[in-house]
């Protein structure tokens, strides 16, 4: 059966899906405003839930690695462990709604953290993981230096700098700095759904380098 195809349209040669950070950034655009609605807060919430259900299998001691740096809290481990324990469907609900609720406090960088201990636990490779950091790396140098725009467009001209541009200038505007006390702390920034939009945005674009340089490693040589 075939997949079904994705809503959405082409910006200059780039599928922009519906829904997706990309085609909200547009729409704000058009409408002047900046602020999120329900739709993405809900979708954002569904999704941190559904990292919450794959935790629950997560082993010990990448749970354990995750807690001594900081990217789990006593609150959220115990809540898990207790809904491993629930066997009532309605109380299992409730209680996976709870987690829902503490995962929606985790920055994006512990949620980074949490997918990549997934992946390893999933068998992940070196590689991939490798992939994840760099993708990060990236990420963090756009929105922080202006010639990192340029640089990427060298690396990937297949890019529509454009639209990458309007993701980058929605997540620094939805960026809110942390106060002095939130800092001593050590607490992290809330990030925006166009901060992850970005992020997945590089892993696909760099996965698909990778894609390419592979398949022409593999090709046989011209015959002269």
């Amino acid at each position: 059966m075939s997949r079904k195809p994705k809503k959405g349209y082409y910006v200059r040669g780039e599928f922009i899906a519906e829904g997706s950070e990309l085609d909200l950034a547009y729409k704000r655009e058009l409408k002047g405003s900046d602020s999120a609605s329900k739709t993405d807060l809900k979708r954002e919430s569904t999704e941190r839930q559904k990292l919450g259900v794959e935790l629950l299998e997560l082993r010990a001691d990448l749970r354990e690695q995750l807690l001594s740096k900081g990217h789990l809290n006593e609150l959220l481990v115990e809540a898990l462990a207790q809904a491993k324990k629930i066997t009532d469907f309605e109380g299992k609900r409730r209680q996976m709604q709870y987690v829902g609720k503490l995962m929606r406090k985790l920055s994006e960088e512990d949620v980074v953290a949490l997918q990549e201990a997934l992946l390893l636990q999933h068998g992940g490779s070196a590689k991939e993981t490798q992939a994840l950091h760099l993708a990060e790396s990236w990420r963090d140098r756009l929105l922080t230096h202006e010639d990192a725009l340029t640089q990427w467009m060298s690396e990937h001209a297949q890019t529509d700098a454009q639209a990458l541009r309007a993701l980058i200038r929605q997540a620094q505007k939805d960026a809110v700095p942390l106060s002095a006390r939130e800092v001593s702390e050590g607490k992290a920034p809330r990030q925006s759904r166009a901060y992850r939009e970005i992020f997945q945005w590089i892993r696909q674009a760099l996965k698909g380098a990778d894609e390419a340089q592979e398949e022409l490693s593999e090709s046989p040589p011209l015959e002269d």
